[in-house]
């Protein structure tokens, strides 16, 4: 019923930009923290960034090159990517937690990822 979908993803130079986006859609009454991960062949899944209560935070390697935001009235979280890196080559997936129509808790749920390419 809640799905959430990535797109921006792609093949860039390095020091280059992309910006990805996160829609979530189905039956939502709200919401909450909403974030980004990245997984590289090999590695395993890391934060990347999240944006709840006002705030935003970032995993050491991005901080001061990526920026998170997000449009409640779209049920969209972005995640601005300045100055790529080849180490920033990943499967990026967003997450969200969502309060359901009907529903007691809110659930956390998983977009199904988008491939970023840094070519050096």
């Amino acid at each position: 019923q809640v799905q959430l979908v990535e797109s921006g993803g792609g093949l860039v130079q390095a020091g280059g930009s992309l910006r990805l986006s996160c829609a979530a859609s189905g039956s939502i009454v709200s919401i909450g923290a909403m974030g980004w991960y990245r997984q590289a062949p090999g590695k395993q899944r890391e934060l990347v960034a999240t944006i709840a209560g006002g705030s935003t935070n970032y995993v050491d390697s991005v901080k001061g090159r990526f920026a998170i935001s997000r449009d409640d009235a779209k049920n969209t979280v972005y995640l601005q990517m300045n100055s790529l890196k080849p180490e920033d080559t990943a499967v990026y997936y967003c997450n969200a937690r969502v309060r359901r129509s009907g529903a007691f808790q809110p659930t956390l749920y998983w977009g199904q990822g988008t491939q970023v390419t840094v070519s050096s």
